[in-house]
């Protein structure tokens, strides 16, 4: 086995754990708290993306764009929780799944009206488009670097507003009992606009910073969707431990293990066999974890005393 390729995929694997951590940490803001099944939320982190190089392109500085692309993101979080979403806090969750997948069609067509069909690019400055070397012969990529430094800080800071702030004790108490806080004269209504707003700006900083890497495109989000929605369940419903955690861990194994299952898979069979079963053979580790966890602790491996778990 070659190590230092082994080492670049797992900074690989780490740095798809943070944008999936990214994604998992507003989802399951809102699943915990609002006790919203929001299947929209890849389409939040699609139009970060968009948002994200529009300004780009308009002030030609990706810095400046993603600036302007992330409290945009968090406006349309709100317009679409006041206008769409807010009638469905009392409804069963197979309506909020149906209304949620509508959501998910109209901003696919919406984006396809106002970019087009073809997809976008958002390109680097010159700094981020460059490479650095980790240890001697290994040369990463800066913006890569970027990505991974940017995630550890939001994580950290997301801590410190989920444990350490008036917001975040309201937030706690929201998702323990929301009855109470109301009775207590807390507007509850305004406290979940703005957690679905904040968990849209989430999403869409994910979506931003995976734009210069993957092509910026329509239904971008849905492919990632899936494994937020994996990671949440892993890490714990409602707990941010539990979702940092679980997405590193599902990062981990999805690159790690679609660089080197090949290499494995063929030992016992051909080259083009192999090639073509490690992809889905790594896609089904993650499912077949998840199982596990479920089958273990079904709560999560960290299940939440309130959104901090």
């Amino acid at each position: 086995m070659n190590w230092l390729l082994l080492l670049e995929q797992v900074l690989n694997g780490f740095q798809l754990g943070i944008l999936l951590f990214l994604l998992a940490a507003g989802l399951t803001l809102v699943f915990g708290i609002m006790d919203l099944i929001n299947l929209a939320h890849g389409s939040l982190y699609m139009m970060g993306a968009y948002f994200c190089a529009t300004f780009t392109a308009w002030t030609d500085s990706f810095l400046i764009g993603a600036l302007l692309a992330i409290p945009a993101t968090f406006i349309l979080g709100i317009l679409v929780e006041v206008i769409a979403l807010r009638n469905l806090y009392s409804r069963d969750h197979l309506d909020q799944v149906m209304a949620t997948f509508g959501l998910i069609l109209f901003f696919n067509e919406f984006v396809r009206l106002i970019w087009g069909p073809i997809g976008l690019d958002i390109p680097l400055p010159a700094l981020l488009n460059s490479s650095v070397e980790i240890i001697p012969g290994v040369p990463y990529p800066v913006y890569r670097i970027a990505i991974i430094g940017m995630g550890l800080l939001v994580a950290g800071l997301l801590y410190l507003v989920v444990s350490h702030t008036k917001l975040g004790m309201l937030i706690r108490a929201g998702a323990s009992n929301r009855e109470t806080i109301g009775a207590l004269g807390i507007n509850i209504r305004l406290l979940f606009t703005l957690v679905f707003g904040f968990g849209a700006a989430l999403a869409g900083l994910a979506g931003l910073m995976a734009g210069p890497i993957l092509s910026v495109e329509i239904g971008m989000g849905d492919g990632i969707l899936i494994l937020a929605l994996v990671v949440i369940v892993i890490g714990g419903i409602g707990s941010i431990k539990g979702a940092f955690i679980a997405a590193i861990i599902v990062g981990l194994i999805d690159t790690v293990g679609r660089s080197f299952l090949p290499e494995i898979l063929d030992i016992f069979f051909s080259e083009a066999s192999a090639a073509t079963a490690a992809p889905a053979i790594s896609s089904m580790l993650i499912y077949i974890l998840m199982a596990l966890v479920l089958a273990i602790r079904p709560q999560g491996l960290f299940p939440p005393k309130g959104v901090n778990g």
